[in-house]
């Protein structure tokens, strides 16, 4: 079995700034049958909206069904803030995000569970730790062959688990795996987050600490594993080749608070989202409510393509 995890802010992000486009809008459907009807559009407001972004995930996601997937979840951060926005003020929040993106949020998590998706939206939590979450209960799942993340976000490079569990960059057709981390960062997966703490993410708000890139923070951590394992004084470090070390432990020192807490920001929670079992995440078909979906989102084939693949499938 092949568990497929996927980054569906991500995969908004991608699709509203690759192929925005319009869509009819009107009436949004109930998620289930007898349920009670949204507002008109996805904001609220009557007329059209804009729901390319979701239309365009949403198709994706049934065309992974479609090459074979089975498990599938996706994980979505209803809104921007996390609990790391209380350890850090600088952390990233939704300002700034389009408001014709964001309000597709809402939109692409009800529109996934109508056709039968695994969806897990995050508050508390971010998309990224409820896929290292899922990740982790899958690698433990014996019957799982391989998990695969569905992003080429850095920060779920420290997940990777050799083979076993690995991260899939789909656009570029990349599979990566821990030998894979090590090429691209110089470090293995579970120095990622003690790398970010020192060489920062702009993404994410925090700054790392000055003087240290990628080369400098790859080397001294390629050596040490750790941040609390790099020798105080600078004529105990063993890096050959390192230049400014005197500099670098100075600062490391002076910034030892503040590196730890950055690492804190980058170590995704494996224990706080419910992902629930990988049995959960089975896809088995369609809802009553994707017909309503389809129309909805302008994929009038989208509820016939869902409910013949359920049924080839229960058919085997």
């Amino acid at each position: 079995m092949i568990v497929h995890l996927v980054d569906g802010t991500y995969e908004l992000f991608r699709h509203f700034y690759a192929v925005p486009e319009r869509a009819p809008g009107g009436p949004r459907p109930a998620l289930e049958p007898g349920g009670v009807a949204g507002p008109t559009g996805p904001t609220g407001g009557g007329g059209p909206a804009d729901i390319g972004a979701a239309r365009g995930v949403v198709d994706n996601m049934v065309r992974l069904l479609e090459g074979g997937a089975t498990h599938v979840g996706v994980a979505t951060d209803q809104v921007i803030e996390s609990f790391r926005n209380d350890l850090w003020a600088g952390y990233k929040t939704g300002a700034g995000i389009d408001p014709v993106l964001f309000a597709q949020f809402g939109v692409l998590e009800d529109a996934l569970a109508a056709f039968g998706f695994t969806v897990w939206a995050m508050v508390e939590f971010e998309a990224d730790d409820a896929l290292a979450a899922a990740a982790a209960v899958a690698e433990h799942d014996e019957r799982v062959a391989q998990a695969q993340i569905l992003t080429p976000d850095k920060d779920l490079a420290q997940c990777v688990r050799s083979n076993r569990v690995v991260q899939v960059d789909r656009r570029k057709s990349l599979v990566v795996d821990d030998a894979g981390v090590v090429a691209r960062y110089g470090v293995p997966p579970a120095s990622i987050p003690d790398y970010l703490a020192l060489v920062g993410d702009s993404a994410d708000g925090f700054p790392g600490l000055a003087g240290f890139g990628a080369k400098s923070a790859a080397a001294v951590l390629a050596r040490y594993g750790h941040l609390e394992h790099i020798p105080a004084a600078p004529g105990q470090w063993d890096v050959p080749g390192l230049r400014g070390a005197a500099r670098l432990a100075a600062t490391l020192q002076a910034g030892m608070a503040d590196a730890l807490l950055f690492r804190t920001l980058a170590t995704l929670d494996t224990t706080g989202p419910a992902v629930g079992a990988v049995d959960d995440w089975c896809w088995r078909g369609p809802t009553a409510a994707a017909e309503a979906w389809a129309t909805y989102l302008d994929l009038p084939n989208l509820a016939v393509r869902t409910r013949r693949l359920a049924s080839a499938r229960a058919g085997h």
